[in-house]
């Protein structure tokens, strides 16, 4: 006959019940009222199984809380969390259950803060965002109803922001340069076909395009520069090929080349 011969309060809000047999049982207080787990009381092999596996659930249920306390998480997050921690998968799918039934789970509102943190801090289009939400485990359709947040407009705003930045750290280059790389930029970080399109028609490259023949001089030098060792001719054209895929204009090009090779001769 197997008796309780102590109950004392343990951490977590978990009791320490401990059986005649020298077996310490870790149950929640739902469970030691449930079982009537008190002093004295007989108990048999059969509910001892049974508090086991409900204790399991329970301090499961717990660590879960507890992750939960930091910040938002997902229902792929608490499992991956519960399965590091070694509660067993019939337990985890049962706590996520208890998790959504009490709205401390809830992979939409989950997506939708994510969506506005991002539209409010980063600099990531819809299709980056969408990545994500989907390494955090969403499905497809509450990936779509929490980027419904992130309007056409919105993405418009953080897609400019996102080139007017960019644009700081491109010096010396053409016009056409900079709209490839702020094109390849924009593209990176998630933004649509569409929305790049009006971002460039928004930015004004007058001020660039006054600065091109500057930056032609600088970018032309280097050039004619680095290949004077080729002769003549194979010195012209390689001189005339980088520029032109820099974006400059051939007749601009052709007006450089003539002016360094009076140079040359003089």
């Amino acid at each position: 006959m197997i008796t309780i011969s102590k109950v004392n309060k343990g951490r977590n809000a978990f009791y320490n019940v401990e059986l005649s047999n020298g077996e310490v049982l870790r149950v929640s207080e739902d469970t030691l009222i449930s079982y009537r787990l008190l002093k004295d009381r007989e108990i048999t092999e059969k509910e001892i199984d049974e508090i086991k596996n409900a204790s399991n659930e329970d301090m499961g249920f717990q660590l879960a809380l507890n992750y939960l306390n930091y910040q938002l998480r997902t229902e792929k997050e608490i499992h991956s969390y519960l399965k590091e921690k070694e509660i067993g998968s019939k337990d985890r799918y049962k706590i996520i259950e208890r998790l959504k039934e009490l709205d401390l789970l809830d992979d939409v509102a989950y997506g939708e803060s994510f969506v506005r943190t991002q539209m409010r801090l980063s600099d990531k289009g819809p299709r980056v965002i969408k990545q994500k939400l989907k390494e955090k485990g969403l499905s497809d359709q509450d990936i779509e109803a929490s980027l419904a947040l992130y309007e056409e407009d919105d993405q418009y705003n953080v897609a400019l922001q996102t080139a007017e930045k960019a644009m700081r750290k491109y010096h010396d280059k053409s016009v056409r340069e900079i709209q490839q790389k702020l094109n390849q930029t924009m593209m990176s970080k998630g933004f649509s076909t569409d929305i790049i399109k009006r971002v460039i028609a928004e930015i004004d490259f007058d001020e660039i395009q006054e600065q091109e023949d500057d930056a032609l001089e600088i970018q032309g030098d280097r050039l004619w520069r680095s290949n004077q060792r080729f002769a003549k001719a194979k010195r012209k054209q390689k001189v005339k090929q980088s520029l032109y895929q820099k974006g400059f204009s051939l007749d601009a090009i052709d007006a450089f080349i003539a002016k360094k090779e009076e140079e040359d001769d003089e």
